[in-house]
């Protein structure tokens, strides 16, 4: 496959970054012969910092509706994470995800798509949230309603996504490890939706993930009928093997004495463990005023039972103020993105 590689010297004022490539990752063929179409084909952007000081590269995967424009600038029109990596020495693989943006949508293979209203941009990202954390947002740029400027760029950054959450983790689990497979070992850094994406990626590749930053991933564990595998839609490798969801015996957590935080579902007995995870670092970073601030510690308590050692960072902890789900996108977005790296550089070797 050709690979496209273009100079950005003249474009990134921010970040030394010396060249672009543009490839795709993945893909089959499907259809009768003479009609076939390719199906789950991955966008990919490489992009590399004129010196190259990090031993690892950062895959960068957005969540629900977004694009890899997340990572590329912000709705205020600043510099986005993948200038911030850049200039700390990373290089920086930015992805559409399969059947998304860039990555084809194959009508009639692909099934039902579903966008994002206004309305529920607004209240889960923006502004208007009724969980008890959301009266501490502060960090969006704007007023964060229709009619803003920063508000209308997001929106118009909005796409089609897939409605099944299985057959979206099915298909960036076999992208995800085809990229890894190309360009060899690397961070994950997932958001929200593509939080599963981390999980079963280096679920098959563990060799070849060398640490996860989950943003605030998808969850809590086992809600209603989603996130069966405890952290995903589908298969993870349990020890002892679990050849079905409902092999995972559960039962609830203690209520949490703080009215603003979720009780958790855990395993039952002596758990099984998530082998292929348990020697990866992982970090789940949260915010103070997210949606997800009720329930991260639900996701992080999985995996260490699950023999995952994962960490748990909360922004206001360490003095982060006011952000919401979207933090690579507020105000303070390069404060955060300095905590993805500094502990990448502490943790991942």
């Amino acid at each position: 496959m050709a690979i496209l590689v273009l100079s950005l010297g003249a474009c990134a004022s921010t970040a030394p970054t010396s060249s672009r490539e543009v490839f795709f990752a993945g893909g089959t063929y499907v259809g009768e012969p003479g009609k076939q179409v390719m199906r789950g084909a991955m966008y990919v952007e490489h992009l590399r910092p004129a010196r190259t000081t990090q031993r690892y590269p950062l895959v960068l995967i957005s969540g629900t509706g977004q694009t890899a424009v997340n990572w590329m600038t912000t709705p205020d029109g600043r510099p986005g994470w993948s200038d911030f990596f850049l200039a700390r020495g990373y290089e920086v693989y930015l992805v559409d995800q399969p059947a998304r943006g860039r990555s084809a949508w194959i009508d009639g293979v692909d099934g039902e798509v579903r966008n994002l209203t206004a309305a529920s941009i607004e209240s889960l990202f923006t502004v208007g949230g009724k969980w008890p954390q959301a009266r501490l947002h502060t960090q969006w740029p704007g007023s964060g309603r229709p009619g803003d400027p920063a508000f209308d760029q997001f929106y118009a950054s909005q796409v089609s996504y897939l409605a099944s959450a299985p057959e979206t983790q099915r298909l960036a689990k076999a992208a995800g490890t085809a990229l890894l497979d190309r360009i060899g070992p690397a961070v994950l850094v997932t958001h929200s939706q593509s939080g599963p994406f981390g999980w079963v990626i280096a679920d098959a590749r563990p060799g070849l993930v060398k640490g996860i930053v989950a943003l605030e991933p998808q969850g809590p564990p086992i809600e209603g009928k989603r996130l069966l595998w405890g952290l995903t839609d589908i298969p993870l490798t349990y020890d002892p093997p679990a050849a079905k969801a409902s092999d995972l015996e559960l039962e609830p957590g203690s209520a949490s004495p703080d009215p603003g935080l979720k009780s958790c579902w855990r395993q039952k007995g002596s758990p099984r463990q998530l082998s292929r995870l348990a020697g990866i670092p992982v970090v789940v970073l949260g915010t103070e005023a997210s949606y997800h601030a009720q329930f991260d510690h639900c996701a992080v308590q999985w995996l260490q039972q699950a023999g995952v050692g994962a960490e748990y960072l909360r922004l206001e902890e360490l003095g982060i103020h006011g952000n919401g789900h979207m933090m690579m996108l507020e105000k303070n977005s390069d404060d955060i993105a300095a905590v993805v790296s500094g502990w990448v550089e502490k943790a991942v070797h």
